[in-house]
């Protein structure tokens, strides 16, 4: 299937909320030898991350293609994630119409405001779960790496959204293309100083 996968971009993003999912994409689309990877913002100005990366994005709300996923990253800064209504409304609208429409980190708050985490269970990173919970109306999963409720997922904070991704990836094409895409990843987690030495 030839998906397009659309990964939003705003001032102050958190880069690898981003960029981790964007590569597993990009490597089924690699070994796939179909789909494609579009980075979408407000304007075509180019993007400064949370961490000063400078990133150019492909295309505007206006011109973007219709897309089959939506990935909404997050931002260390929260305000910076929910600062354009316009944004939210683009959100909104594109979830109308996406296969599936994902969340990593602040991300979740970004599909709260939008009101597409309503009667939802969900999760964000472990830092922002209060401020999710706010929100009577959504089930706070704090403990989940990733959830999935209909066509909406939702990750915790970071390297989750790479998890997400690869779980997508199962749900789209196959378990076995999801394997395949992890192994040439070499994603493989065995964080040091996980254990007492």
């Amino acid at each position: 299937m030839n998906y397009t996968y659309g990964i939003y971009l705003y001032p102050d993003v958190a880069s690898l909320d981003f960029v981790g999912p964007y590569e597993v994409f990009d490597i089924s689309k690699y070994l796939l030898k179909a789909g494609r990877v579009v980075t979408i913002a407000e304007t075509m100005e180019p993007i400064i991350c949370s961490n000063g990366m400078e990133v150019k994005p492909q295309y505007t709300f206006e011109t973007a293609p219709a897309l089959d996923v939506l990935l909404v990253p997050g931002a260390n800064n929260l305000a910076a994630a929910l600062a354009s209504d316009r944004a939210i409304d683009w959100v909104q609208s594109v979830a109308q119409k996406a296969t599936f429409t994902t969340a990593v980190c602040t991300g979740s708050l970004i599909l709260q405001k939008a009101g597409l985490l309503t009667d939802k269970k969900a999760t964000t990173h472990w830092m922002l779960t209060e401020e999710l919970a706010k929100d009577s109306r959504v089930s706070v999963m704090p403990e989940m790496r990733y959830v999935r409720d209909g066509n909406i997922v939702t990750s915790q904070g970071v390297s989750a959204g790479i998890d997400m991704a690869l779980w997508l990836l199962g749900e789209l094409h196959s378990p076995d293309h999801a394997r395949q895409v992890r192994k040439t990843l070499q994603y493989d987690p065995a964080p040091p100083y996980m254990a007492e030495v």
